[in-house]
């Protein structure tokens, strides 16, 4: 039986940045429509061993084209469950060892899977993209309830635990709570994606729109740039992706790209879900997504991260069809001016930027993606001629983009105001260095609403961030350390002033010239700013005691 739609697909897995051994199984066979990803859980030989199993198993069934979609996978997964379970029961080094995966059948325009586990398909249609698979996880269950935000989920430390895996025991093809099955419809103009926790872990839903959507016509090159992302957000962990297009797919022309929650997706036949005995998907050695290390006193912290928020802004495609990408570089690329570039670039484009000291100012434009190509090391510092406003970034009146990865730093003999500015503007800054401004690293005004998440923003001769007018701000996992004690001029870690009413949470706020945060916004609620982390004595709201974290 031939598909009724055309497919063009493409798949890759990449070891990390971390790991010696590769325990991720792909395969990718547009012709037959057959597309298997597979991470194995165990460790080292054991977890390669569970994996290869699983995809020699289910390729060999699945080929085999006798019988219905949903039976094939079925079938195909228990056949691999059966002899893994058997194999770690014979060799007492493979003891444990198992998988989880995600197999889809593509043809006559529905695609049929097969999904155990917290490896991922997503939809994407018409700007969207949809989740449709469910982690099989205890964290994968809060974020689809939304008791948890996508960011949350990836940076929770049981984020590696799962309640279902290939392997753990003997099991038939209609077992209860083993297989989750979905049959969903696959247009023309639809893609999917497969992809292990290596990507899903380390790169938003919202930032694998962008990727696929840009790059629609050639899943070649959108599997490989979400490859690198995962790879530049930190490695951690093996990485394996699929993208299958149909003949029509194509980035939306008039309407923003949207993130819609699993809980909307209508996917027909959805399994059942219960808890049952929890995996650690610790076995194979993978660490927590977020890592930091605070020492008391001096405040030394180490992060290593780049995230997105889930709400983060989309580029939009109303006026701009066909996404472009920039490389700037200060030995040659398309640009060797970050500004330059900006002034080329139009809503929805990706402007790259290359290692290397960029001696200008940045005045960012709406809907603009900027990155530094490798993390914190394309460093922004003022030119030597100033104009009056002495700002290394300038972010002002824009609704939408994202900045990541870059470090603004100071010189004593030319310090700027302010490291960043950001008046009446909604935007995502992530895993900036921010360091020597004179009055103050981060400055968030007017009526904006951005999200600050994993930034460092330290040794600032004043704050480190100010937050006032209607500010609205978002501030999560950011370390904010040894600002504002220069003698004399003292300063908090963080001062929220007028009637801004931003949400701090998870922040590490150590070593400043006073205490953490400085509230006098009357708009400003003692709840959203405590549940942080401090290494000096904090005013503590009613009912708690000095410096104690509060849990929700």
């Amino acid at each position: 039986m031939v598909s009724a739609v055309v497919l063009r697909a493409s798949g890759d897995s990449h070891t990390g940045k971390e790991r010696k051994n590769n325990e991720d199984r792909l395969h990718c066979d547009p012709e037959r429509g057959i597309f298997i990803v597979v991470d194995g859980v165990g460790g080292q030989a054991a977890g390669e061993k569970a994996a290869e199993v699983a995809l020699t198993r289910i390729r060999t069934r699945l080929e085999r084209r006798t019988g219905g979609a949903a039976d094939r996978i079925r079938e195909a997964i228990a056949v691999a469950n059966n002899e893994i379970y058997q194999l770690s029961q014979s060799n007492p080094a493979w003891r444990g060892m198992a998988c989880v995966l995600t197999v889809a059948i593509v043809d006559n325009g529905r695609a049929t899977i097969g999904h155990v586990g917290d490896s991922r398909l997503y939809k994407i249609r018409q700007g969207e993209i949809r989740k449709i698979t469910h982690d099989h996880s205890p964290v994968g269950e809060l974020e689809e309830s939304a008791k948890l935000s996508e960011i949350e989920a990836m940076r929770h430390p049981r984020r590696h635990e799962v309640y279902r895996v290939v392997g753990a025991g003997l099991q038939e093809p209609d077992d209860a709570d083993f297989i989750e099955s979905i049959e969903i419809p696959f247009e023309p103009d639809s893609a999917l994606l497969l992809c292990t926790d290596g990507l899903s872990d380390l790169v938003t839903s919202s930032e694998i729109l962008g990727v696929v959507a840009r790059d629609a016509g050639d899943p070649e090159r959108a599997v490989k740039e979400l490859i690198g992302l995962a790879n530049r957000a930190g490695g951690k962990d093996n990485v394996s992706v699929i993208v299958i297009e149909g003949e029509k797919f194509a980035p939306p022309r008039k309407n923003g790209f949207r993130l819609r929650r699993n809980s909307e997706a209508k996917a027909e036949n959805d399994a059942p879900r219960s808890p049952a005995t929890s995996l650690s998907r610790s076995l194979s050695g993978r660490a927590a997504l977020f890592l930091y290390g605070l020492l008391s006193g001096i405040g030394l912290i180490t992060l290593s991260q780049f995230y997105m928020d889930s709400r983060s802004p989309q580029p939009t495609a109303a006026e701009h069809a066909s996404f472009q990408r920039f490389l700037v570089s200060p030995t040659g690329g398309e640009f060797t001016s970050i500004s330059r570039a900006l002034d080329a670039a139009r809503p929805g484009d990706m402007i790259e930027v290359a290692p290397g000291e960029y001696h200008e100012q940045i005045r960012m434009k709406e809907e603009i993606t900027l990155v530094s190509q490798k993390l914190r090391e394309a460093v922004l510092a003022l030119p030597e001629a100033l104009p009056q406003d002495k700002i290394g970034i300038t972010i002002r009146g824009i609704r939408g983009g994202r900045l990541s990865g870059f470090k603004v730093q100071s010189e004593r003999a030319n310090p700027a105001t302010a490291g960043i500015s950001i008046i009446d503007s909604d935007v995502v800054i992530t895993d900036m260095e921010i360091l020597g401004a004179e009055d103050v690293g981060v400055l968030i005004g007017g009526k904006s609403a951005p999200t600050l998440a994993g930034n460092y923003i330290h040794d600032n001769i004043g704050e480190g961030v100010v937050i006032q007018g209607e500010a609205a701000a978002r501030l999560t996992n950011n370390l904010i350390v040894s600002n504002g004690k220069q003698s004399g001029k003292r300063k908090p870690g963080i001062s929220i002033f007028e009637q801004a009413n931003p949400v701090l949470e998870r922040n590490v706020i150590a070593g400043n010239g006073m205490q953490g945060i400085l509230n006098t916004s009357s708009a400003s609620s003692a709840q959203k700013l405590w549940n942080n982390f401090f290494t000096l004595p904090q005013p503590s709201p009613a009912g708690l005691p000095a410096g104690v974290r509060k849990r929700r």
